[in-house]
C-alpha cells in the first residue's frame, strides 16, 4: 500500500475544495450538501463545517443511501445493505452539491442522481469528489476534485475518514484480483 494522502494534505485538500465551492457558488444561497453514503456523508459533514467555520454560511445536508438504485443488484451475490435516506429539506430548486469519496466507473454517481430526482427537481446537481482515479464507463465528470490519481484497472484507491474508519488518509493498494 501507498499512501497518497495524510490527514495534514487532507485537510488542506478540503479547504480548497470548499472555496472552491463557496466560489462557484456565490454566498451559497439556495444550496445543499448531499453526501452518498457511507464516506461521502462524512466528507459532506467536514465541507459543511468549513462553510460555517470559514465563510459563516450554513447550509443544509442530506445523507443519501444509492443502494436500491445500483445497476449491479440482480448480479450480486450478497444481499445489499439497506440504510435510510436523510434528507429533511426540499430538493426543488437547489443546487445540490453531490458529494462522494472516489469517482471511478461513475455508476454510483448515476445511481444517486436518480435517486435525488426522486425526491424532486433540483436548479442544479454539482458533484464534488476526494478523488478522481479515472476508468469510467459513463459520460460523468466532477465539478470538484480534491486528487486526480491515475491508476490502473488492478489498483484501488482506500479513503478514510476519522469519523468512520479511525483516521484521515488516502491510499492506493495494488493487489486487487480482477473480475
Amino acid at each position: 500500500m501507498k499512501l497518497i494522502a495524510d490527514e495534514n494534505q487532507l485537510k488542506w485538500i478540503y479547504e480548497r475544495l470548499a472555496a472552491e465551492i463557496i466560489e462557484r457558488n456565490k454566498g451559497m444561497e439556495n444550496c445543499a450538501l448531499v453526501g452518498i453514503r457511507t464516506r461521502g456523508v462524512y466528507i459532506a459533514e467536514k465541507l459543511k463545517d468549513l462553510f460555517k467555520e470559514k465563510y459563516g454560511v450554513d447550509i443544509p445536508k442530506g445523507i443519501l443511501d444509492i443502494t436500491l438504485y445500483r445497476d449491479d443488484l440482480s448480479i450480486s451475490t450478497h444481499y445489499p445493505e439497506l440504510k435510510s435516506t436523510e434528507i429533511d429539506f426540499s430538493v426543488d430548486d437547489k443546487n445540490i452539491i453531490l458529494v462522494d469519496d472516489v469517482l471511478y466507473t461513475g455508476r454510483t454517481v448515476r445511481a444517486a442522481l436518480d435517486a435525488i430526482m426522486d425526491l424532486g427537481r433540483p436548479k442544479t446537481i454539482q458533484l464534488c469528489v476526494l478523488v478522481d482515479r479515472g476508468h469510467r464507463e459513463l459520460p460523468i465528470q466532477a465539478d470538484y476534485v480534491g486528487k486526480r490519481i491515475q491508476t490502473s484497472k488492478k489498483e484501488r484507491i482506500h479513503v478514510k475518514v476519522k469519523e468512520y474508519d479511525g483516521k484521515d488518509e488516502i491510499y492506493i493498494s495494488e493487489n486487487v484480483k480482477l473480475k
